[in-house]
């Protein structure tokens, strides 16, 4: 009798046992609210739709465990208990490694001894790290609860960007990252500071589908070298801090290697930069490095967790990716650390983060967050460093690629962590395709009438070609990423979805080119602006 590994079929992890029915929508119909939503993505009535491939930000399904704790939400606007709780997860996931204290487990237990309640959790003092407890996170706060990623964005530049002004308002400030996604950005933007993609020089490099189980060449990781020439040519004060994403989800969603990461944290420490993660999909590329990165092997993910962020300064976090949940984000930076120092000149740099974060978002331990959803992410974060889980998340991204690339279909390999990205450029190769005609727009327009799947166009008009100087557009790819939501589908629906991307492949010289009809200089413009399909005969 064969053995499970030996029958060559993944072993199943979960069961579903809550069915949503998709709604019986006509082609025409689709068309119709396509007309009325002025064809943009993100206008069109979800419930609409067959399969939603938008983004995996905050519409994975929540585990059995995590449903069961929004009955200790806490609702109370001052301190509620799920604010020690999740606290706590983060210093377990980020700082802990294979030592984890789990004290969410008081709170779940029901425990009722108050005086150990004191000392484990409410008033317990701790200092030195991401998150700071007790007497600590009062006089040097460093950890800050928003809504979502891109409110920890906007808290941290936002509130940084008028301490580097009143030093020197002449100076022009850049932003080096991996790869900026939209809302970071758009936030380093806003705030009148420039991003700058550093890409690795291998990110197009053909690769061969056979072999993603077997190796990763770690495409997300930042280019040293013009890292470097970047620091040096723009200058030290120039450059506030340094960003790396993991995973790299504006290139194609590509693990970051920790030997990549040491060596940048290396480079930030020699000029005495702050080191930032943007760190939505931390324990996805935790796995990457787990499974392909030598030496890595037989370490936990919580060990490789743990040593990837002893190489940074900081950290901004979507608690709404890498599944763990449906709303949440935050900031986090060292206690006086590189970033604390070089900020805190003129007053605490925690307590100016804090003021806003109270201002913007609300009293610093809900954050604009329910105490139902505080508790969710605390549970989410022990569940997604879970190795069964990652290993099926990550298998279901192979399994798309795969499938599209024996298709032909031109897709960027070795898939990602988290979603599916098409290569545009080479997906209308032979045709009269223009990078300014916005093609892969046209695509998500036509896979969305005609077989009701939505996706997003991550190129040159959500990263607005048309308004960017020709070395701008250097740090502009041109995809269309299918991002797929934890726990949500199975191999039927991506079969579905393989079949209708490959049909549309075949008639890709029907593919319309999209004009910006309203709102072409709106900032963020592919969430709101309208645009007008223009089809040849």
């Amino acid at each position: 009798m064969k053995s499970m590994n030996e029958l060559n079929v993944p072993v199943p992890t979960k069961r579903s046992l809550v069915v949503r029915n998709n709604k019986e929508v006509t082609k025409e119909q689709r068309e119709t609210a396509l007309k009325e939503t002025e064809y943009s993505m993100f206008s069109f009535p979800a419930d609409m739709l067959i399969l939603d491939f938008l983004s995996d930000s905050g519409s994975s399904s929540m585990t059995d465990l995590q449903w069961a704790s929004l009955f200790h939400g806490d609702e109370s606007y001052g301190r509620n208990k799920g604010y020690y709780v999740l606290l706590e997860a983060v210093r377990d996931i980020f700082e802990r490694g294979n030592e984890p204290k789990k004290s969410i487990n008081l709170i779940l237990s029901g425990e009722t001894n108050v005086k150990k309640l004191m000392e484990e959790l409410y008033l317990k003092s701790h200092e030195g790290g991401f998150v700071n407890g007790g007497i600590h996170q009062l006089a040097r706060p460093n950890a800050f609860l928003v809504p979502q990623g891109r409110c920890a964005e906007h808290l941290l530049f936002s509130t940084i960007a008028p301490i580097l002004k009143e030093r020197d308002p002449n100076n022009a400030y850049y932003i080096p990252n991996n790869g900026h996604f939209d809302t970071t950005e758009a936030n380093i933007a806003a705030n009148g500071m420039c991003p700058v993609n550093l890409f690795s020089a291998n990110l197009f490099e053909d690769f061969p589908s056979d072999q993603m189980d077997v190796k990763n060449p770690f495409k997300g990781n930042m280019d040293s070298k013009e890292l470097i020439n970047c620091i040096e040519d723009k200058g030290v004060e120039s450059i506030p801090l340094i960003y790396l994403t993991i995973t790299n989800n504006t290139a194609a969603g590509q693990p970051v290697s920790l030997k990549n990461i040491k060596a940048i944290s290396k480079i930030a420490n020699s000029y005495n930069i702050p080191l930032f993660f943007d760190a939505c999909r931390f324990a996805e590329n935790a796995f990457f490095i787990k499974a392909f990165e030598e030496g890595y092997s037989n370490h936990s993910i919580l060990e490789i967790v743990k040593e990837m962020f002893s190489y940074v300064d900081g950290f901004t976090i979507s608690f709404k990716k890498d599944g763990l949940a449906n709303i949440g984000g935050g900031l986090f930076f060292r206690d006086r650390g590189i970033f604390y120092e070089k900020f805190s000149n003129n007053g605490n740099i925690g307590t100016k983060l804090k003021e806003k974060q109270i201002l913007t978002f609300g009293n610093d331990s809900y954050g604009g967050l329910s105490g139902r959803a505080i508790m969710s992410i605390a549970v989410g974060l022990y569940e997604v460093v879970k190795e069964q889980y990652l290993a099926e998340r990550i298998r279901q991204v192979r399994e798309f690629a795969l499938k599209l690339s024996q298709k032909r279909v031109p897709v960027i390999l070795p898939a990602g962590g988290h979603a599916v990205y098409i290569n545009v450029a080479k997906f209308f190769e032979g045709t009269d395709m223009k990078i300014d005609d916005f093609r892969g727009v046209g695509f998500t327009i036509e896979l969305l009438k005609h077989y009701g799947i939505r996706a997003c166009e991550l190129g040159p008009f959500a990263f607005e070609w048309d308004k960017k100087t020709p070395e701008q557009r250097k740090g502009i790819l041109n995809l269309v990423r299918f991002a797929i939501p934890r726990n949500v589908y199975d191999s039927s629906h991506i079969d579905y979805a393989v079949a209708a991307i490959t049909e549309l492949y075949h008639n890709r010289e029907k593919i319309p080119k999209v004009e910006v009809s309203r709102g072409a200089n709106l900032r963020l413009r592919h969430f709101q602006s309208g645009l007008k399909p223009i089809y040849t005969k």
